[in-house]
């Protein structure tokens, strides 16, 4: 194991430690560009993502350089950060280290505070094995391997010969009703409805079944009912089959078994899955609350004080998706990036000898959601609710201004312009391996499923 130390540390310059490069961790990182300190961002990917994009770089609008820039890039004009490429294992918080996993060994840290943002990943809800068979929506990797699943199902059912399999290929189910799901699913109905309607010669893209899952009872249920019958109401003009109080309990090669609200089970056949519902925090939550005595909640988020440190260690922050606080706050990016600014600001006053910060109070700038080309829904405050073009106007103004860098702004914005306004996508990429090996696996599951030896129960 190698102890690595942070730039200037030895002489005597404080030293913050900053894990994850997401919302949180990069505005953390870039609040404290003036402080007296030395940063270290330690991230388990060399990007920064802008996660609420993921589901365009999945359906061929972006692609995955404009949404994910690298992270040195960013932080590279701002002298006292160095960022390290490693998958953090271990916090120990009376020591003061941080120990990761990096691509030449293991790693320790030394911090004098530390910001811990490391995010939350895909929740099946205790069902792991789906992950296989429905990819989640929360990193470039899932969104390339749904981008290949999409677009390569369209390549099989071209060549396919029996009706029946080629409408296996041409099923898309999609489990989630929260904003991922409804983009996701929106952007999947318009591609089968509009962008590849006249690219193929043995199928007719707008036979595609579009298929929208979710347990609860409305789609965008945080949205409110109006715009939530709103988004419902659009999706299903544009072919989607949304089918609520439907609860998810099993998910295979080829599709996925479900029980209705009658408490009847059916089964959906699909070959194309994407998993939108759920989110499990990072297990450093779990982690830290083990050495704090810290609370931890059902989706395993550490209950955090109310200037987001850790109980008994007011140099260790939690932000964002891996924390709660008495008062729940909403999964958005907006959380992570004030309380990211917030616990950079609390260092630094600490360094100056400055009055505590008030506690943490988050300003809600409200939600919005694309549902299809030109409809989007906007919730702002306590009475402002807006559906239709005027809000997806606002989704795309705000959108542009929080992507990183202004490069990546004009390319967004070409990319849009030609999705939006000529139909056309420039990512649509599926490589020969995501085809043919899924074409081989799926082949060979048939097969051994077909081969198999009923055992008889009177043997």
């Amino acid at each position: 194991m190698t102890e690595h130390a942070t730039a200037g540390g030895a002489g005597g310059r404080h030293r913050v430690v900053i894990i994850g490069s997401g919302f949180g961790g990069l505005f953390a990182a870039r609040n404290l560009r003036k402080a007296p300190v030395d940063v270290t961002l330690i991230a388990s990917t060399g990007h920064h993502l802008f996660q609420p994009l993921l589901y365009q770089v999945a359906t061929g609008v972006l692609s995955e350089g404009e949404i994910a820039p690298a992270t040195r890039e960013i932080l590279r004009r701002q002298d006292n950060a160095t960022v390290l490429l490693g998958h953090v294992t271990h916090i120990d918080v009376e020591r003061k280290v941080v120990v990761s996993r990096t691509p030449v060994g293991e790693t320790t840290t030394p911090y004098d505070s530390l910001i811990v943002a490391a995010g939350a990943g895909q929740s099946y809800f205790g069902n792991d094995q789906f992950a296989e068979y429905a990819p989640g929506m929360k990193s470039i990797d899932d969104a390339l391997e749904l981008r290949g699943r999409i677009f390569g199902a369209f390549e099989i059912a071209e060549v396919l010969e029996d009706p029946a399999e080629r409408e296996q290929w041409l099923t898309f189910v999609v489990v989630g009703a929260g904003p991922t799901g409804v983009e996701m699913v929106g952007q999947i109905a318009e591609l089968a409805g509009t962008t590849l309607q006249r690219d193929f010669r043995r199928i007719e893209s707008t036979s595609a079944k579009v298929i929208l899952l979710d347990a609860a009872p409305a789609v965008l249920g945080p949205f409110g009912d109006k715009l939530s019958r709103k988004a419902k109401q659009q999706l299903e003009r544009l072919g989607v089959d949304v089918q609520l109080g439907v609860k998810v309990v099993g998910v295979d090669s080829t599709g996925v078994d479900v029980i209705d609200p009658d408490g009847s089970p059916r089964r959906i056949t699909a070959r194309t899955k994407v998993w939108a519902a759920g989110v499990a925090a990072s297990p450093l939550a779990r982690l830290l609350a083990d050495q704090t005595g810290a609370e931890v909640d059902r989706a395993g988020r550490v209950k955090v004080n109310p200037d987001t440190s850790l109980p008994g260690h007011p140099e260790v922050f939690a932000v964002g998706d891996m924390m709660t606080m008495d008062k729940p706050l909403p999964g958005v990016a907006q959380v992570a990036m004030q309380q990211g600014k917030y616990a950079a600001r609390t260092i630094a006053a600490r360094l100056a000898g400055k009055p505590e910060l008030p506690p943490f109070h988050y300003r809600d700038k409200g939600n919005m959601a694309t549902v299809s080309r030109f409809h989007a829904v906007a919730s702002v405050g306590s009475k402002i609710r807006l559906a239709g073009f005027i809000a997806w106007l606002m989704w795309l103004a705000v959108h542009l201004v929080y992507l990183i860098g202004f490069k990546n702004r004009v390319t967004t914005l070409l990319h849009w312009t030609v999705t939006f306004i000529g139909r056309a996508r420039s990512e649509r990429i599926a490589t020969e391996q995501q085809i043919f090996a899924r074409m081989a696996i799926q082949r060979e599951r048939t097969k051994s499923s077909a081969d198999a030896v009923p055992v008889s129960d009177s043997a």
